[in-house]
């Protein structure tokens, strides 16, 4: 199948056809039809699946066809919400790129920086929202935006906004829409609070499930490394010089452990650089872009602040610390092996740390293969971990919430 048999209109395949795109992903195939139908859809997908553009094209193409039957205005008409600074910039490149002959104007809204010029272009009228909660909740509230004329929803990435504690903001944002509107509900997992939320904002919704939940792409080679937690700067510094490791993601739990890594390995002449919450928009905009382009080899981050991070032939994801939650995991080793490309993903695991891989193995029913072949092997590693069935969803504790809110 190409794209142009998804009966798209001609200035959204002149755009794709520019950027050599062709053939759509599945969740593209599946998705961008029922969302031209303007149907409520509820699309579980893991990521680097092509979700942007599934729900991008069909709005763009809805927008433009209500323009050309001269039904222009200045109000906004789609909101896409989003629940971190990087995704929502990754997702206006999108619509821009695709509306590119359009004619349709799209901008995005986040914390972390002024309102003032936020604010000055939302006064120059736009077609397409792109917003986090927080940062949108609170200029509806100073009634700087309205969403009385919104046609479009798109919720992506719903099950990181329950786990960065957006829930409250998103239900007081639905209240603000109008009841008749089209919906589109993106997921990379389903846990039942992200269930009842669709359900309950959803109209009679089609549902798509490209990939199993929670499993991992099998273009990405896992490898875990067993070794005492003093030891992993010095297994990563190995690697990093004698594995021919290049280009590298590499994970952290907390902004603090961020930093100490990024100093420890720019002592050993390293490029790297490191995004956290606590960093500038502009500084972790100008740190992803030197990952990009390969101004550096290294990029250090925590779970939030890679949310957004989309590279093309990201060879290694490195899982310096394993998440507390299981599903994390899919997400950070999702931003390797894409669009059938292959990738390795390697995790790091200490003594206090197994129960975590355990959690990790239920979830994806599979055991991680180990690396036992390094300088730093944990003495008495138990490797007899094996996957078990996937268990029910549980649902976070205040105080992991509050832990992912600061990160």
């Amino acid at each position: 199948m190409e794209f142009k048999d998804l009966k798209l209109v001609a200035p959204l395949l002149k755009a794709l056809q520019q950027q050599q795109y062709i053939h759509p992903t599945p969740i593209q195939q599946q998705a961008i039809p029922v969302a031209l139908a303007n149907q409520d859809l509820l699309a579980c997908a893991q990521t680097g699946t092509g979700k942007t553009a599934a729900f991008a094209l069909p709005v763009l193409q809805s927008l433009f066809n209500d323009n050309k039957h001269g039904h222009s205005s200045k109000h906004i008409k789609a909101l896409i919400l989003t629940p971190t600074r990087e995704l929502a910039i990754q997702i206006e490149e999108s619509f821009r790129s695709y509306g590119a002959y359009t004619g349709l104007k799209s901008f995005a809204i986040y914390g972390g920086i002024s309102q003032y010029h936020q604010v000055k272009k939302l006064q120059q009228g736009i077609d397409i929202l792109i917003a986090t909660p927080g940062r949108l909740l609170d200029l509806v509230m100073q009634r700087r935006i309205s969403l009385q004329h919104i046609k479009t929803l798109v919720l992506d990435e719903a099950d990181r906004m329950l786990d960065m504690g957006f829930i409250n903001d998103v239900r007081k944002i639905l209240a603000r829409l109008p009841q008749q509107k089209q919906t589109l509900f993106f997921s990379a997992t389903m846990p039942p609070d992200i269930l009842y939320l669709s359900q309950s904002i959803l109209n009679n919704p089609v549902s798509i499930n490209v990939t199993p939940v929670s499993t991992t792409a099998e273009t990405v080679e896992q490898l875990v490394y067993f070794v005492e937690r003093n030891d992993k700067r010095a297994l990563l510094i190995h690697l990093l010089k004698n594995n021919g490791i290049d280009t590298a993601l590499v994970f952290t739990e907390t902004k603090f452990g961020a930093d100490k890594l990024c100093a420890a390995l720019r002592r050993e002449n390293i490029r790297v650089q490191a995004i956290h919450g606590d960093k500038t928009q502009a500084e972790r905009q100008m740190a992803l872009n030197n990952f990009k382009n390969r101004h550096i080899s290294v990029l250090i981050a925590t779970d939030i602040a890679a949310r957004g991070i989309d590279i093309e032939s990201l060879p290694y994801v490195i899982n310096y610390e394993l998440p507390n939650i299981p599903e994390t995991y899919v997400h950070r080793i999702g931003r390797t092996g894409r669009a059938g490309i292959n990738g390795k993903a390697i995790s790091f695991c200490g003594m206090e740390e197994k129960m975590l891989l355990r959690d990790i193995h239920k979830l994806i029913a599979r055991s991680i293969p180990v690396m036992e072949d390094h300088p730093f092997q944990m003495v008495q590693a138990d490797v007899s971990m094996q996957p078990k069935a996937p268990v029910p969803f549980r649902s976070l504790s205040r105080k992991r919430n509050k832990t992912f809110r600061q990160r």
